[in-house]
């Protein structure tokens, strides 16, 4: 379940990064858009990228992120992608994260699916570092 001061965060335009692991174990880090769905947080992602490759071999992640409008309040969450989105489920969560980000649906220019995760440990704030 996500939290109701992680939720106000997510729902805002957040500066995210995304820590996956590579196959010989080391991080791999990229800046996403994230959302809620639900009681998941949603990240956009091209199927074939690496994020989404190391996602579904392990789905274990990390993601750091701070509100827009303040920079020294963190949110740290850890935990895993427990679905993936696809076609116009996909689309519909990807264009209102794009809403939100940049005002106006996402391109149709490259194929993208969503990752719904689950938070198993929730952290706002500077005790988390």
């Amino acid at each position: 379940m996500i939290t109701a001061a992680v939720r106000e965060i997510v729902d805002g335009t957040p500066t995210a990064h995304l820590a996956t692991i590579l196959p010989d174990g080391a991080p791999h880090s990229v800046p996403v858009w994230v959302a809620t769905e639900g009681e998941h947080i949603a990240i956009l992602t091209g199927p074939g990228t690496l994020k989404a490759r190391n996602l579904r071999r392990d789905p274990r992640l990390a993601l750091s992120m701070t509100p827009a409008d303040n920079p020294f309040h963190p949110v740290i969450i850890r935990g895993r992608v427990v679905e993936w989105l696809e076609g116009d489920a996909a689309w519909e969560v990807v264009d209102r994260i794009a809403q939100k980000y940049i005002g106006q649906p996402y391109g149709r220019d490259a194929e993208r699916v969503v990752a719904l995760i689950e938070p198993e440990r929730q952290v706002v704030g500077r005790k988390g570092d």
